[in-house]
Order: C-alpha cells, then sequence, then structure tokens
C-alpha cells in the first residue's frame, strides 16, 4: 500500500500530517505536483515533478496507482478515477470517497460547473481550511493505516 497526495492544491498542514504518519509507519508517500516541493529527508517520503499542464498531475497518479492504495486529493473526478482502480481516495478535509458515494459528488459537481457555466451564482468555493478540519483528516488517516498496515 502507498499513499499518492495530489499535491499541488493540498494544504501544507495536510502534507505535514502526511509526512509524520509516513515517517511513523513506513508507508511509502509520494507528491505529485507540477512544481518543485520541499520534503522531509525519509526514504520512504518522495516528490514527483510533473509537467505543467491541466490534469498532468492527475494522469500521473491515475497511471500509477495501484488496487489498496490511498490517494491524498480534493479533486472529485480524480477521486472517481482511482476509486474505479480499486483505490481509496480521501480528501484533505477528512472525508474518505468511496463507491457509494463517489458518483453523487460527481453529479453535483458538473451540476454546479453547469449552473457556473450559465452564469449562476452558486455561492463561491469551499470555506477556509479549519482546524476542525485539520483534526478531521488526521483522525481519518489514523483509522484508515490502523485498518490497512
Amino acid at each position: 500500500m502507498k499513499i499518492w497526495v495530489d499535491a499541488d492544491a493540498c494544504p501544507v498542514v495536510v502534507k505535514e500530517i502526511l509526512f509524520k504518519a509516513a515517517i511513523r509507519t513506513g508507508v511509502q508517500l509520494t507528491l505529485v505536483a507540477n512544481q518543485p516541493l520541499s520534503k522531509p529527508t525519509a526514504p520512504n517520503i518522495s516528490a514527483l515533478q510533473v509537467p505543467r499542464g491541466f490534469d498532468v498531475a492527475d494522469d500521473e497518479i491515475v497511471r500509477r496507482v495501484e488496487s489498496g492504495d490511498l490517494v491524498i486529493t480534493a479533486d472529485i473526478p480524480l477521486a472517481a478515477e482511482v476509486i474505479d482502480k480499486g483505490a481509496h481516495a480521501l480528501n484533505p478535509r477528512g472525508e474518505m470517497l468511496t463507491t457509494e458515494n463517489i458518483r453523487a459528488r460527481l453529479n453535483m459537481r458538473d451540476f454546479l460547473d453547469t449552473m457556473r457555466a450559465s452564469g449562476v451564482d452558486t455561492g463561491g468555493g469551499p470555506s477556509a481550511f479549519s482546524q476542525r478540519d485539520k483534526q478531521s483528516f488526521a483522525n481519518q488517516l489514523d483509522r484508515f493505516l490502523t485498518k490497512h498496515i
């Protein structure tokens, strides 16, 4: 089991939680982004820089992910693709995306995209990342690692 991180938009605090978990458990952690990333020096933590471009990092994660791996992403289409490959998806706010809930999330995302394209104000983006989000992510990650390692 490996952990893949869609790192371009991943909050720094989430990366720090992931670094600590990877060092503690020894699980392989790979950050994928289209820009250079800083990371701790540990043999099981790596960063993969991909070329700039639309969905290049997402496509690389989908190409490399295997059944049973965990992908950290807020990108709903990416989560759907990795779930289809038998991997797990966890968003940075601590919500585990599953075969049971991903289609509804994908449909809602597409609906809101259509509304915005039609000129409807859908209320802006997500709320600011909070301490509660951080705690929720840390708890969900810990539960996942306890179950799968």
